[in-house]
C-alpha cells in the first residue's frame, strides 16, 4: 500500500498557479437559482459552510464554480463559506466559468463584473469558457478573456468541453497574447474515458494544459452505493435514473474490482474511484467531485491521502475498458 500525509500541488497548466489534486466543485450548491437551480437540492447556507470547511480541512485548496451554476447562487454560498471558514483570498483558487449560450465574446468584460461582485472579495485564479457555443469565435473569447487578465481582474484563462481542434485555436490565441491556455474542463472516469481517444489529452499533453475531469464519479455510481441497494435510485431523479438502473448491472465488474482494491488502502470505492482518475494520466489531471453532504466532502478529500499502485491502475483500466 502507498500512503501518503503530504498533498503535492499541481501546476495549473503553464501558470504558476497551484491547486490539490482533487478539488471542490460546488454546482450542487446552486440549489434555488437560475435555470438550474431546479435540478439541485435547496441546501441550507449553514449546511454548505460546513461542506466546504470539510473540503478545506481535507486538505483541498480550490473550488470550482460557474455563472451557469444558479446565475451566482453558487459563485455566492461559496464566497460565504470561505469567509465562514476564516479563509483569505491568497489561500485558496477559484475557477469560475463565463456561459456563452445566446451570447457574444463582447459580453465577456461585462458579466465578469457579476462574477467578482458574487464571489464578494475573492479573486478568479482561473476563469473558462464554460462551452463551445457562442456566437463569437474561440479567437474572439481568448482575447476578451487575455483582456481581463491584463486588466488584473482574473490570474488565467481556460476553457471546457471544447474538443481537440477548439482547444488548439484557443490556445494559438493566447499565446500570441503571451498567455497560457491553463485548462480544458472534461468530462471523465472509469467510464467515461472519451477523452483518451478522441485527441483531447493528446492535445492536451503537447501544449501543456491542464484536464479537469468533472462527474470523476459518474454521477455517483462508482460510488458503488447503487449496486449495493438499487432501491437508493428510486431517490434519483428520472431523467438521470434510468441510464443507471441500465447500468448497474454491466459495471459491476469494475465496482467488484474497486472494492477488492479499495480494501489494500483501507479506503472506499469512490476514493479508488478518485485515485484513479488523478494518477492513472500522472499530474495532467485534476478533477472537482461535488458534494451535497459533509461526509462527502470529507470523502473526497481523504482520496488525496494515498496512491494507488501501478499494478492497481492498470488492473482498473483494463477492467473499464472491458465494459
Amino acid at each position: 500500500m502507498n500512503s501518503t500525509n503530504e498533498i503535492k500541488l499541481r501546476q495549473l497548466g503553464r501558470t504558476d498557479i497551484l491547486v490539490t489534486p482533487i478539488g471542490l466543485g460546488v454546482m450542487e450548491l446552486a440549489g434555488g437559482g437560475g435555470l438550474l437551480g431546479h435540478a439541485f437540492p435547496v441546501i441550507p447556507q449553514e449546511e454548505k459552510n460546513a461542506i466546504i470547511k470539510a473540503a478545506l480541512e481535507g486538505g483541498m485548496n480550490w473550488f470550482d464554480t460557474a455563472e451557469m451554476y444558479g446565475a451566482g447562487v453558487s459563485e455566492r454560498s461559496l464566497a460565504t463559506g470561505l469567509k465562514a471558514a476564516g479563509k483569505a483570498d491568497k489561500e485558496v483558487v477559484i475557477a469560475t466559468k463565463w456561459q456563452p449560450i445566446l451570447r457574444t465574446a463582447a459580453n465577456i468584460p461585462h458579466s465578469i463584473e457579476d462574477r467578482l461582485r458574487f464571489l464578494d472579495g475573492y479573486s478568479i485564479g482561473n476563469y473558462m469558457v464554460h462551452q463551445p457555443y457562442s456566437f463569437s469565435s474561440p479567437e474572439a473569447e481568448m482575447n476578451a478573456m487575455a483582456d481581463l487578465v491584463e486588466a488584473g481582474k482574473i490570474r488565467s484563462v481556460g476553457v471546457s468541453n471544447f474538443n481537440s481542434a477548439r482547444m488548439r485555436r484557443a490556445h494559438a490565441a493566447l499565446a500570441k497574447r503571451g498567455l497560457p491556455l491553463a485548462v480544458n474542463q472534461m468530462r471523465y472516469s472509469l467510464l467515461n474515458r472519451e477523452i483518451e481517444t478522441n485527441g483531447v489529452l493528446e492535445t492536451a499533453r503537447e501544449l501543456g494544459i491542464t484536464i479537469t475531469a468533472y462527474t470523476p464519479l459518474a454521477r455517483g455510481l462508482l460510488s458503488g452505493k447503487y449496486h449495493k441497494d438499487p432501491a437508493l435510485l428510486e431517490k434519483v431523479p428520472g431523467w438521470r435514473r434510468a441510464g443507471m438502473q441500465r447500468n448497474i448491472e454491466p459495471t459491476r465488474p469494475l465496482i467488484n474490482a474497486m472494492e477488492e482494491i479499495a480494501g489494500k488502502y483501507d479506503a472506499t470505492i469512490a476514493q479508488v474511484a478518485l485515485n484513479w482518475v488523478i494518477y492513472f494520466n500522472g499530474a495532467i489531471v485534476v478533477t472537482i467531485p461535488g458534494a451535497t453532504k459533509v461526509r462527502q466532502a470529507e470523502e473526497s478529500a481523504g482520496a488525496m491521502k494515498f496512491q494507488l499502485s501501478k499494478e492497481d491502475l492498470v488492473r482498473l483500466d483494463e477492467v473499464s475498458r472491458k465494459l
